[in-house]
């Protein structure tokens, strides 16, 4: 179990280094990121220390719900969620 959550965790480093220039995909890929190392807390901890791994996955919610967040902003002030529409200079 343990070696398929680090698949999980380099699949979704994996995917985050190659599509750099969309928004949407960059933050689906942290979120699998986050949801591999939750998977490895649970492993790790499941005999007796539970709650840490359910913090950790509070935290990964609102850093989902703040990505999310920057996402509608970002695309209601520019018009897409591309990063070469972007002028970052």
């Amino acid at each position: 179990m343990f070696m398929v959550s680090g698949l999980i965790v380099f699949s979704g480093l994996w995917i985050f280094c190659s599509k750099r220039k969309h928004l949407l995909l960059t933050l689906l890929s942290l979120e699998y990121i986050v949801l591999g190392i939750f998977l490895m807390f649970f492993v790790i901890m499941s005999s007796g220390y539970l709650f840490y791994s359910l913090i950790y996955l509070v935290f990964g919610a609102c850093e989902g719900a703040l990505g999310l967040s920057i996402l509608v902003t970002m695309s209601r002030t520019h018009g897409g969620d591309n990063f070469n529409m972007f002028n970052l200079n």
